[in-house]
């Protein structure tokens, strides 16, 4: 039902990474992916993962660091039955880009009763650690909900 599932953030370089790469391991057999709602306003597209991000990810056996940002579009989101985004404000974000999709954007947090998963950027690094730690309990229960 299920088979491709796209995560999103703000820039696709702390959050929706982590996301795309813990359900990549948990679901080797779905089609996951991950982008950005201002990846392009932000200068973003291509960049790789914020470098803490790579770190805190590594510290758990999960691999970003050959991860390039990339822009959300209608395009891309038609691609996708299941959309994932970290926070509220980001379905309205989303439905401004692509409205058509709004019927298939869930939280990636809707399962572990944290509806939004706080953006780590600038950060300290137990900010990163905090938001990996809701990532991989959502990813766990997607997980659950999804096989």
């Amino acid at each position: 039902m299920f088979d491709k599932i796209l995560v999103v953030c703000v820039g696709n370089i702390c959050r929706s990474p982590i996301g795309e790469r813990l359900l990549k391991k948990l679901l080797p057999h779905k089609d996951v992916a991950s982008a950005g709602i201002a990846s392009a306003k932000s200068g973003l597209v291509g960049k790789p993962a914020d470098r803490t991000a790579i770190e805190v990810a590594a510290e758990h056996n999960v691999n970003v660091a050959e991860h390039a940002s990339q822009q959300l579009t209608s395009e891309l989101c038609k691609q996708y039955d299941l959309i994932l985004v970290m926070e509220k404000g980001h379905i309205e974000a989303l439905t401004s880009i692509a409205p058509e999709a709004r019927g298939k954007t869930m939280l990636f947090g809707q399962w572990i009763g944290q509806k939004d998963i706080p953006d780590p950027y600038r950060q300290s690094k137990e900010a990163f650690e905090f938001a990996y730690d809701l990532i991989e309990q959502s990813a766990n229960e997607w997980v659950r909900k999804l096989k």
